[in-house]
């Protein structure tokens, strides 16, 4: 990275702290994906209840790994359900946990987090039920405001993630959102979080590196 482009990355970041914490936010800056572990291993006490959101950061960072080997009680929907009744009966298990781990679609620079989801399972977990919700994100997802966001997401994410998904979606093909009407849509539920949930403390841990999708 050109010495302009860490001066321009290292303003933005604290910029966006700064403004995660005068949102009410309680927001850190770790320099890797190693640190990023550390610092949700200490904020996750031993016989937790620990809910895992749908997310590619948590699984590049390794930390996914790790929370396998924890003395706590792990509620990973998407991984422990075999039928589509047992992967619903875990995410109802998932609002009521202590911790709720995930990522988030964008950062905006004036401290929102802009996510959306196909069922809401994940969104909806991060701003009420749980605890503590603890999102860990790159540096690539943030983004100058929400329009900045929604346009990173109709342009890079939703398509990435219907892909990965192998969803038949329009922009899977194109690569661009379309605001189709297929069944396969993911894009169905957008939310906005302007300030910290009343009921919900939410830790945000920024990752020097790029992550996710």
């Amino acid at each position: 990275m050109e010495k302009w482009e860490q001066f321009f990355r290292e303003k933005q970041v604290e910029r966006t702290l700064n403004a995660l914490k005068k949102n009410n936010f309680e927001a850190l800056f770790v320099s890797d994906s190693k640190f990023a572990i550390e610092e949700v291993m200490r904020q996750i006490p031993d016989g937790s209840t620990v809910g895992v959101g749908g997310s590619v950061t948590l699984g590049q960072t390794g930390l996914l790994d790790v929370l396998k080997n924890r003395k706590i009680h792990l509620v990973w929907p998407m991984i422990q359900g075999k039928t589509p009744e047992e992967i619903h009966g875990l995410i109802q298990k998932s609002f009521a946990v202590d911790i709720f781990l995930t990522s988030t679609n964008a950062i905006t620079e004036d401290g929102k987090l802009f996510n959306v989801d196909a069922t809401g399972n994940r969104v909806g977990a991060m701003f009420i039920g749980p605890k503590k919700v603890i999102i860990v994100s790159g540096v690539n997802k943030i983004v100058k405001d929400i329009e900045a966001a929604e346009k990173r997401v109709k342009e890079w994410t939703a398509p990435q993630n219907a892909k990965r998904l192998n969803r038949k979606t329009p922009c899977v093909e194109t690569g661009v959102c379309s605001d189709c009407n297929s069944p396969d849509r993911i894009c169905n539920i957008d939310v906005t979080l302007r300030k910290k949930p009343t009921r919900t403390q939410v830790v945000i841990i920024i990752v020097g590196e790029k992550l996710g999708i």
